[in-house]
């Protein structure tokens, strides 16, 4: 029978639609683009399977050079973004991206693919990501069995006491998590763009704005069935229950944030609370001017996108220096 002819239980604009049968239809971000060698940045990405147990995996990226003859590159940890629902590390526009970045940033990457809602309420996205980067920590030192995997493509290159950590969105949701969840040691930096944090009671724009405010309510209230609702710290991260951020296991963070943006007054509130909180690291806080929220994942190659990925590389790459 087709979609047509079924009752829809839940529709979640612009994302997807869950029918009355179980079925769930995405509309957006179902498409995937293989890993290999892409030619316009000289950038090669190959798939692994991170936790079998859950079919969790990751794609890695690297700048396509003999490591050896290199200096040993920072290891860039990305999670999607997506409302938790929708899109993957093989989405186009993600794999795009993260050959951009890494290109710009010069540094290896590992895009970590987690499980999605609803299929997967939350916090399996959450757990997923953990895992990954439990994964990311026992696999930094070489194969005892010389196997083809993570250590022999990435051993000779990466220098594992540089590990940041980004996502964009939800995924940038995820980072803070990750960030504050207490990590083996104290990483270089923190990179959150265009970050998904939400709440009950509306501020900013979400004043004024209740279309687009009860809309997002909406993407949480479907992802995550809480009792909390959104002020579940998962999301909030400024509610009582949530985690300090003074607890961030890094030195620096950085947040970008879009002019208009339903969200960015969220990301404009996490800054506030770093700079005037007891979190004692360096913080750097941009705003895109006249574009939208991930703009820079539908459009990578416009100028403003180009400028942040920049930001990006320079963010690394300082504090690759001053570490």
């Amino acid at each position: 029978m087709g979609s047509a002819n079924r009752e829809i239980s839940v529709e979640v604009p612009p994302y997807l639609k869950e029918y009355k049968d179980g079925t769930i239809e995405r509309t957006a971000g179902t498409q995937v683009a293989p890993p290999g060698l892409d030619s316009k940045t000289d950038v090669v990405s190959k798939d692994v399977v991170v936790v079998p147990e859950t079919g969790v995996s990751a794609r890695l990226y690297r700048p396509n050079f003999t490591t050896k003859t290199h200096d040993k590159l920072p290891l860039l940890i990305y999670f999607h973004g997506g409302a938790f629902c929708i899109s993957s590390a093989a989405d186009p526009f993600y794999h795009n991206c993260l050959n951009k970045i890494v290109a710009e940033a010069k540094v290896f990457a590992v895009s970590v693919n987690y499980r999605l809602a609803p299929e997967h309420p939350l916090p399996a996205a959450f757990e997923d990501s953990w895992a990954a980067v439990q994964w990311v920590y026992s696999h930094t030192k070489k194969d005892s069995e010389g196997e083809e995997g993570y250590e022999s493509w990435l051993e000779d290159g990466v220098d594992f006491d540089k590990l940041f950590l980004a996502g964009d969105s939800a995924g940038a949701t995820i980072a803070n998590y990750i960030a504050l969840k207490g990590l083996q040691v104290k990483i270089p930096g923190l990179i959150l763009l265009n970050p998904y944090f939400w709440g009950k009671d509306p501020i900013g724009v979400e004043i004024t704005d209740t279309a687009r405010k009860q809309m997002v309510d909406k993407w949480w209230d479907f992802v995550c069935p809480s009792d909390k609702g959104n002020d579940d710290p998962l999301i909030n991260p400024f509610v009582e229950e949530a985690p300090s951020l003074e607890g961030l296991a890094c030195n620096r963070v950085l947040v970008i944030v879009a002019e208009k943006d339903i969200l960015r007054d969220r990301g404009q509130l996490y800054h506030e609370k770093l700079v005037n909180g007891g979190w004692k690291g360096n913080l750097k806080f941009f705003e895109t001017m006249g574009e939208d929220h991930v703009f820079h994942i539908f459009d990578p190659d416009c100028e403003k996108a180009s400028i942040l990925f920049k930001r990006l590389a320079s963010f690394i790459n300082q504090q690759q220096l001053s570490e």
